[in-house]
């Protein structure tokens, strides 16, 4: 199916904790429609199920090779740009697109041939702000002010057809040829660097939350190359030395 634009085996649609499975059938089909095949589920409520399969109406194929994880994390262990949709902005001032700007960004890097998600919230809450912290940019979609609910699959539907779009017609996207580090090589490198913090009595930790989250987002907007990183990871592994 997407062997008139390659970029779309790069890029999976993650979807954590839907509570119908009605949406997620629906986020399949919206998702097949487009040429995208790759379905994560975080801890759905209720999958496999019947409802799913009548609501994708010919997506059985992306149902059944959906991969459902335990943690967001593990979905997102081997990509190297994630982008979270959400409907509302938060506290602490996240990289915000639409999803024209996002589309152009992971077609972008799926053509680089890097991994790429697009994560979905919970139907009634979202994204939480942990979550958000996994996310690269924000993913937003703007609607009329008087009435803003947009269904699920509706919202995948939108940013599927702007993916493709940014792939298969008009401009074409940029390459992006950085080799940046992956999900997972940031979670651990994030781990090593509260460590070191707390080690030289930079941060205290009883209450670590707002240092470590605005470093997140610091590092998250740099976009983080593999070499970068493990310059950083060896300045604190030194550090450590020096302590010890």
């Amino acid at each position: 199916m997407n062997d008139d634009l390659p970029g779309l085996a790069r890029v999976r649609v993650v979807l954590i904790e839907t509570s119908h499975p009605g949406n997620i059938g629906a986020a399949a089909r919206a998702m097949k429609v487009m040429g995208l095949t790759r379905l994560y589920l975080v801890r759905p409520q209720r999958f496999p199920d019947q409802e799913a399969q009548v609501r994708a109406s010919g997506a059985d194929d992306v149902l059944m090779q959906a991969r459902v994880c335990a943690t967001l994390d593990e979905a997102l262990a081997d990509c190297v740009l994630v982008l979270g949709a959400s409907a509302r902005l938060r506290s602490l001032p996240w990289p915000v697109m639409d999803a024209r700007q996002a589309a152009l960004q992971a077609a972008a890097e799926a053509q680089a041939q890097h991994q790429v998600a697009l994560v979905f919230g919970r139907e009634q809450s979202g994204l939480s702000n942990e979550e958000l912290q996994r996310c690269h940019g924000l993913l937003h979609i703007p609607t009329g002010s008087d009435f803003s609910s947009l269904n699920l699959a509706a919202a995948v539907q939108v940013v599927s057809y702007e993916l493709r779009m940014a792939l298969g017609g008009g401009l074409p996207a940029a390459v992006d040829e950085g080799d940046y580090a992956s999900a997972a090589e940031l979670e651990s490198f994030y781990a090593h660097l509260e460590q070191t913090l707390i080690q030289i009595g930079f941060l205290d930790p009883a209450n670590p939350r707002q240092v470590m989250r605005r470093l997140r987002r610091l590092y998250q907007r740099a976009r983080t190359e593999r070499v970068e990183l493990n310059i950083l990871r060896g300045m604190l592994t030194e550090t450590q030395k020096r302590l010890r």
